[in-house]
């Protein structure tokens, strides 16, 4: 299915329908047919035959699909309408967009492969490069593809560009997530108290009598009744989300096949102690943390650009900050930007990163 926007200038939206073999049976019963995005610029049907385009994939943030990226926007630009612009005004040359679909019964995912929500990174690499590539006249290498995204998704970009080096030759990251002792430990004490809006029998004036010979991490049935309570409820609040993104980071992060849920949670349930085993398995996916292991696959990246608003609400310029200076001493070649900003609105630097990211790949 294809859909000529409005405007000539404004190229090509084409609608694709593919069949995940990853995806099937995820242990949420996500869907594993999704339809996906592609628009393809105006020089795309002006200059037939062999001509062939760069490729950037769009990896949206949490609660998000690529859908959201494409739809009708108020006041402001859809991205294709944004691309369009910046081409018509030769900021940057034509290029061909993909908008993965990757949302999930848990609000989204960090695009790294779990047991607990699924093969997410693979779907991309493995499955969507490919489909793409034969569907559409894209320079094939990975030294012409690249991905770009905020908040989750700015983290699935850098953690690509570390674990999946092979498949993208340059990279954005908008406002992602680092540092996880900032980023995540604030906001776990209003997880724990939504959460024990679920537990059963329901908190007394008295003791807190904890359930017998339950394992550090483990789920003693409050985090599964609030889970059903968001998958029957028509429009989740700000505080079932809050909650609902730090048990899909749990699920990210510390996936467990046999624990309940399928993952393990970093806090004790009935005390709100760190368990510090299980925060270490966090640990382990923070970009910070990351940078010296992945050392050769970031020097082989074309482009690294990492911004982040310097008033961000959920403290990630500090973790920007701290991935930027380790960058730095690694020798990583990057661009890193702070702007007067936070976490919400900032589309708009894609006005930079897009052109950066073209710049590298084409």
């Amino acid at each position: 299915m294809a859909r000529k926007l409005a405007n000539p200038n404004e190229g090509e939206l084409v609608v694709l329908e593919h069949e995940s073999r990853v995806l099937r049976d995820n242990a949420l019963g996500d869907p594993h047919v999704r339809k996906l995005p592609v628009w393809l610029p105006p020089q795309y049907s002006r200059v037939r035959g062999k001509k062939r385009f760069p490729v950037l994939y769009d990896l949206v943030g949490y609660t998000g699909s690529g859908w959201s990226h494409v739809a009708w926007k108020n006041f402001e630009e859809n991205l294709p309408e944004r691309a369009a612009r910046l081409i018509h005004d030769r900021k940057m040359g034509p290029c061909i967009l993909v908008f993965p679909d990757c949302f999930t019964a848990l609000g989204g995912n960090q695009y790294i492969n779990s047991s607990a929500i699924g093969r997410y990174a693979d779907y991309l690499t493995r499955e969507l490069i490919p489909f793409v590539d034969k569907e559409f006249r894209t320079l094939a290498g990975r030294d012409h593809r690249g991905c770009f995204g905020k908040s989750s998704g700015g983290y699935g970009a850098i953690i690509h560009a570390m674990k999946y080096a092979k498949y993208w030759g340059a990279i954005a990251d908008h406002s992602g997530d680092a540092y996880f002792d900032f980023v995540y430990l604030a906001d776990w004490p209003n997880t724990l108290n939504e959460l024990a809006k679920y537990r059963q029998p329901a908190p007394k004036t008295g003791k807190y009598r904890a359930k017998a010979n339950l394992k550090p991490g483990h789920d003693d049935g409050r985090v599964r009744r609030f889970l059903e309570h968001i998958w029957n409820k028509t429009k989740p609040s700000g505080t079932d989300v809050h909650c609902l993104m730090n048990l899909c980071m749990a699920a990210t992060y510390d996936p467990s096949p046999s624990a309940p849920n399928g993952f393990k949670l970093p806090f004790d349930l009935e005390t709100g102690e760190r368990i510090e085993a299980r925060w270490r398995k966090w640990l382990q996916h923070d970009p910070v943390q990351l940078v010296s292991k992945y050392r050769k696959e970031l020097k082989s990246m074309k482009g690294i650009y990492i911004d982040c608003g310097w008033r961000d609400q959920y403290h990630i310029h500090y973790g920007c900050r701290q991935l930027s200076r380790q960058l730095t001493r690694a020798g990583i070649s990057h661009r890193y930007e702070e702007f007067d900003g936070t976490h919400s609105g900032v589309d708009y630097r894609m006005d930079v990163s897009l052109p950066f990211l073209y710049r590298a790949l084409k």
